[in-house]
């Protein structure tokens, strides 16, 4: 494997965690405006992408494979957590 394609390989394994929180970030200023005004987009995409890529990451190490609907599942709860955290966190 040629490091171009590694480099293809590992950016195919994070692109959905990326995706999700981007769009996660989209309807989280659409539905929460007033609540979340603080709060940039770029902000909310960033910490739910790093989220989600940890997320990814720790699925893969856990099931030793990638694709498995609980892996994705993981990605879903680590994309949404740092948004949360962002938005509504206590004694905020």
């Amino acid at each position: 494997m040629s490091p171009l394609d590694a480099l293809w390989h590992l950016l195919n394994f994070l692109a959905p965690a990326w995706v999700v929180a981007a769009l996660v970030a989209m309807l989280v200023k659409l539905l929460w405006r007033q609540a979340i005004k603080s709060q940039t987009w770029r902000r909310l995409a960033l910490w739910g992408g790093i989220g989600g890529s940890v997320g990814l990451i720790a699925a893969l190490a856990l099931f030793g494979r990638d694709g498995k609907m609980a892996g994705y599942g993981l990605m879903i709860v680590a994309v949404a957590l740092p948004q949360w955290w962002l938005a509504f966190r206590p004694g905020r």
